[in-house]
């Protein structure tokens, strides 16, 4: 067996069939999980959750993936909005297309009021992205980022860059800013006219409810400030590793 092979689905989705299992057949749950793990193609149990990553590690390798396969569809010039709630890895998705985007010989960045370039460093050697080439990756945890500091320091990259900023809703936490409508107008303006594709990471609103939809869109985007949504060109929607893409509102 090759020591890459995952299970097919979530230790704690088999778990739950094995406990449904010694239920069913009144056989103890010791077997019925290695019953389970066999047919997963796994010696026993034990041997299953020692090949299977923790699930920070195994949302990290997912996304990687995702990003390799996402990053394609994000066309130069173009405003992106990626959504999730708290914990579902939207800055790791967001580094992700970072590190994806380096690895294609394009220029990178990340802005962010909420990470450190500590932490930045971190989540990229989590998705893979190490040594010299998430050096190039230019990281800006300043305080004083807003749309005007984000355009002057990426005036000067070439077509083909890709801009991670971290959050929207903190674009105007400052009285000094512009509204964040003004601010994204700016940005938008700004993207086409370099070529420059920015993302956007956004909170989602608390009324989204998981449990009637799987995953939230643009109609969940929490705007404490008012914003047209119709700015952006693409979202990208993340819950339990799936990503999903949306047209935006019209």
């Amino acid at each position: 067996m090759s020591p890459s092979r995952l299970p097919s689905r979530p230790l704690h989705e088999l778990r739950r069939e094995a406990r449904l299992r010694a239920r069913r057949s009144g056989i103890p749950l010791h077997r019925a999980l290695n019953d389970v793990a066999a047919a997963e193609r796994f010696r026993s149990w034990s041997h299953m959750v020692a090949a299977t990553p923790a699930p920070a590690v195994a949302l990290a390798i997912t996304l990687r993936a995702r990003a390799t396969d996402l990053l394609g569809r994000l066309a130069p010039g173009s405003m992106v909005l990626l959504g999730a709630r708290p914990g579902e890895g939207k800055t790791l998705l967001g580094i992700a297309l970072a590190a994806r985007a380096l690895a294609t010989g394009r220029h990178a960045a990340v802005f962010s009021l909420e990470e450190t370039p500590a932490s930045v460093a971190r989540r990229l050697g989590a998705v893979g992205c190490e040594g010299g080439l998430a050096s190039r990756l230019t990281v800006d945890c300043a305080a004083t980022i807003d749309a005007d500091h984000i355009a002057r320091s990426l005036n000067d990259r070439a077509g083909g860059t890709l801009a991670v900023i971290d959050y929207l809703q903190l674009l105007d936490h400052r009285r000094d800013t512009p509204p964040l409508e003004v601010q994204i107008a700016g940005l938008k303006a700004f993207a086409r006219e370099r070529r420059q594709t920015l993302v956007l990471l956004s909170q989602i609103d608390r009324s989204y409810d998981a449990a009637s939809r799987p995953c939230p869109g643009f109609g969940d985007v929490r705007l404490p400030n008012p914003l047209d949504l119709s700015a952006f060109d693409t979202g990208l929607f993340l819950r339990r590793g799936e990503v999903r893409v949306h047209a935006p509102p019209t």
